[in-house]
C-alpha cells in the first residue's frame, strides 16, 4: 500500500546487501596477518560494513547523529518520574553542548544535529536546531491514537530528508537518537504490538519509576492496545496509534540513511521502536541495522531478536540521546580499520598458517 511518494521511493531504494563486496571483504579477512577468526565480531562486521557500504574494503567517512525530540501525552498517567517539562530542557542542552550525547560524539567526531519532531512548546530558533515540529506532544495513547495518519507519514519524511542532509554532508555512519519524557512506554507499546511479547515483559522502570509506578505503567500500556488495537504487521498503524513523534522522524532516519547505503546504527529502547517500525515497513532494513549495544529496558534486546540483531556493547545504558549507538560508532570504525589497514600475510613477509 503506497504511503507517499518519498517514503515509497525511500523504501524501494532499500535493497540487499553488495554481496560481491562482501565476498572480497571476506576473502581479504582471510590472509590479514592474524589466525582466522581472531578479531572475533570485528571480522564479521567488517564484512556487513563492506555490503552495507558498497566497498570491499569499507571506509567510514563522516559519522552523524539525529537526535529526534517529542513530547508525550501519555506522561500525564504519571508513566515518568520527570515532568514533561525536561523535553525543551534538554533540547536546549543538547544545543549548549553540555549532554552526554555531547560529550560523547566530540570524542567520536559525530556531528548532531537536533530535531523538534514535536515538542508540546515553541522553542526559540537557533543555529543546531532544526524545527519540524508535526505537533505539540503525541496523543494520549491510553485513551485514543498518538497522531492521525497524515501526522505519521510526515514523520518518516521528516527523518528521510535530515537523513539525506546527513549523506549529503558526507556522513556515511548515522544514528538516531531521542528525547521525549515518557517516551518508554510507547516504546513498550511498539515492541509489544509488533513482536507479540506481553507487556510485563517488555516494560521497564524507565526514567526510574518505583514499583507501583512500574504497575501502572503497564497497566497503562495494556489500555493503550486495548483501545488503539494497532495491527502489529503495519508500521504505520503502529506508529499512527501508540507511537510518538520522535519516535516515527528515528524511523524515519533510519529508512532514509539505509536508503542512501549508510550504515545504521540503532542506540537503545525508542531507537529499537523506531527500528520496529522500519522494519516492518521494510524488512529489508534489518541486514542494513546495527545493534550498537543492549540497553536495560527489557524490551529492548525483545526487539533487537526479532529483527535477528546481537548488540556490540551492554554497558547496562538507559539514557537514550544516541548514547551507546555513538560509543558503538568507535567499534564500527575499529572494524573497518582492521580490514583496510592491517597487511597481508604476502604484504608484511610473515609465513601463513601451514595446513600440511
Amino acid at each position: 500500500m503506497s504511503i507517499s511518494e518519498l517514503v515509497d521511493r525511500t523504501i524501494g531504494a532499500v535493497g540487499p546487501l553488495d554481496e560481491a563486496a562482501m565476498a572480497a571483504a571476506e576473502a581479504r579477512q582471510a590472509v590479514l596477518t592474524k589466525p582466522p577468526g581472531s578479531l572475533g565480531r570485528l571480522e564479521t562486521l567488517s564484512v556487513q560494513l563492506a555490503g552495507i557500504l558498497g566497498e570491499a574494503v569499507p571506509q567510514v567517512r563522516g559519522k552523524a547523529v539525529i537526535i529526534a525530540a517529542g513530547d508525550h501525552g501519555v506522561a500525564s498517567e504519571g508513566v515518568s518520574a520527570y515532568p514533561a517539562e525536561v523535553t525543551p530542557q534538554m533540547v536546549f542542552n543538547f544545543l549548549a553542548g553540555g549532554a552526554a550525547i555531547n560529550a560523547l560524539a566530540r570524542q567520536a567526531g559525530a556531528e548532531i544535529m537536533v530535531i523538534d519532531a514535536g515538542v508540546a512548546v515553541d522553542l526559540e530558533p537557533q543555529s543546531g536546531l532544526t524545527i519540524a515540529k508535526i505537533g505539540y506532544g503525541a496523543g494520549n495513547i491510553a485513551q485514543g491514537p498518538a497522531m492521525g495518519r497524515e501526522e505519521a507519514i510526515r514523520c518518516l519524511e521528516v527523518g528521510i530528508n535530515a537523513a539525506n542532509e546527513r549523506a549529503d554532508a558526507g556522513a556515511n555512519v548515522i544514528a538516531g537518537g531521542d528525547m521525549g519524557i515518557g517516551n518508554t512506554t510507547p516504546s513498550a507499546a511498539i515492541t509489544a504490538a509488533v513482536t507479540g511479547a506481553d507487556v510485563a515483559t517488555v516494560t521497564g522502570r524507565g526514567t526510574g519509576v518505583d514499583d507501583a509506578g512500574l504497575a501502572a505503567k503497564i497497566a497503562t500500556i495494556r489500555r493503550a492496545l486495548e483501545v488503539n488495537r494497532p495491527d502489529g504487521a503495519d508500521g504505520l498503524d503502529v506508529l499512527t496509534k501508540v507511537g510518538g513523534y520522535e519516535i516515527g522522524v528515528l524511523a524515519g532516519v533510519m529508512l532514509g540513511a539505509a536508503a542512501r547505503g549508510c550504515a545504521v546504527i540503532v542506540d537503545g529502547f525508542i531507537s529499537g521502536a523506531a527500528a520496529l517500525i522500519a522494519w516492518r515497513l521494510c524488512p529489508n532494513i534489518a541486514q542494513r541495522l546495527i545493534a550498537g549495544h543492549c540497553s536495560v529496558e527489557p524490551g529492548h534486546n525483545v526487539g533487537l531478536q526479532a529483527m535477528g540483531l546481537e548488540p556490540l556493547l551492554n554497558l547496562n545504558l538507559r539514557l537514550g540521546e544516541g548514547t551507546g549507538a555513538v560509543l558503538a560508532m568507535h567499534v564500527v570504525e575499529a572494524a573497518a580499520r582492521c580490514l583496510s589497514e592491517m597487511s597481508t600475510f604476502a604484504e608484511a613477509g610473515v609465513s601463513d598458517r601451514d595446513d600440511e
